[in-house]
């Protein structure tokens, strides 16, 4: 059995060999993994707001945001500072504990970042996590938001090194661990993942967990994303990825990065009941709760709730939270369906 030892000196040929071992012995290996580190019947709960949508000068392929893409997206200018804490608030009513912050830019300008950090500070006033992710950042904005009180930031490695030409041109992969590099040296946590179907290899997969995992310190938080196909994105044709490569991609990471929570995040709307219960099996322990991840479906927070309970399963505690309070959320949905579309992709 592999014990829960944090390594940073992973090679491609082990991260194979995990990932090709009889499919019941990986998901028994990961879910042992996962029980020496984590509650196995809790799951963290996240909300993410998009607080500025669209337009971005960035060239992902897979990002309806993408100003290079004729996607129909209706672009949105910063929201106020007011109605993010509106949303901070009705988030926390319904049982998150962090909630998350993201804007459609390439790094965030100076004219901004007040406002930014003024977002920070209010969340944080309610007691709730913070994380944003905002592009990239240089040493002294990580700093700033630090000092605003930001607890997590959100930057995705998104592919394998390898791979990573084929999905995004506008920025590179050393721009990605630069970032990542500053916000460790501004004190804060690193939420990092990828997302694979994107007409990667195995290998690309491979390569991905790979790098997060050798990183000076692993992610915190390790974001797992399925494709979502948007029609007038370059990768909107790409073929499926097999549903069982996907439970072995989020086994594989519980066992590489043992200490961090990792997010079944975009791509759950394809994925039944059956599927999603494998991933917490193999070591899911965190997802993001909404209706609506930017302009792509989530599985609505009523039904994520009657999920878990089928699963005698619960959000995660934390801080001044009590389980009445997750109890009574058992059966609420995360918002109204007039913010349904405030919510921002799971990236």
């Amino acid at each position: 059995m592999q014990h829960a030892i944090v390594r940073h000196d992973w090679t491609l040929s082990q991260v194979k060999e995990l990932f090709e071992q009889p499919f019941n012995d990986l998901l028994f290996q990961a879910a042992s993994v996962h029980r020496q580190n984590f509650k196995p019947n809790e799951v963290q709960i996240s909300t993410l707001l998009s607080i500025k949508t669209g337009a971005c000068p960035e060239d992902c392929k897979y990002c309806p945001q993408s100003g290079h893409y004729k996607t129909d997206l209706e672009r949105e200018r910063l929201m106020e500072v007011e109605k993010v804490i509106e949303q901070a608030k009705l988030a926390k009513d319904k049982g998150a504990t962090r909630f998350c912050m993201g804007a459609a830019w390439s790094d965030p300008k100076d004219r901004d970042m007040p406002y930014i950090e003024q977002m920070v500070k209010g969340v944080k006033e309610l007691g709730l996590e913070t994380c944003m992710t905002l592009g990239m950042l240089d040493n002294h904005k990580a700093h700033a938001l630090k000092s605003a009180g930001l607890d997590y930031y959100n930057h995705n490695l998104d592919t394998s090194a390898e791979y990573y030409e084929q999905i995004i041109t506008t920025r590179t992969y050393q721009d990605r661990l630069d970032t990542i590099d500053h916000v460790r040296d501004a004190g804060m946590k690193v939420c990092s993942g990828g997302i694979v179907g994107m007409g990667e290899e195995a290998k690309d997969r491979f390569g991905l967990l790979m790098s997060l995992a050798n990183l000076p310190q692993q992610p915190e938080s390790v974001p797992i994303n399925m494709l979502v196909k948007v029609k007038g994105t370059p990768l909107e044709n790409v073929d499926d990825l097999d549903h069982f490569e996907f439970i072995r991609t989020i086994a594989v990471a519980r066992i590489m990065m043992p200490k961090s929570y990792v997010r079944l995040s975009a791509g759950r709307t394809a994925m039944n009941e059956q599927m999603q219960s494998m991933c917490f099996f193999a070591g899911a322990n965190s997802i993001f709760y909404g209706d609506k991840l930017l302009t792509t479906e989530n599985p609505e927070a009523d039904a994520d709730m009657q999920l878990l309970k089928k699963l005698g399963m619960k959000p995660e505690t934390h801080q001044d939270y009590s389980d009445e309070a997750y109890e009574a959320s058992l059966s609420s949905a995360i918002a109204d369906k007039e913010t349904a579309g405030l919510f921002y992709e799971a990236r």
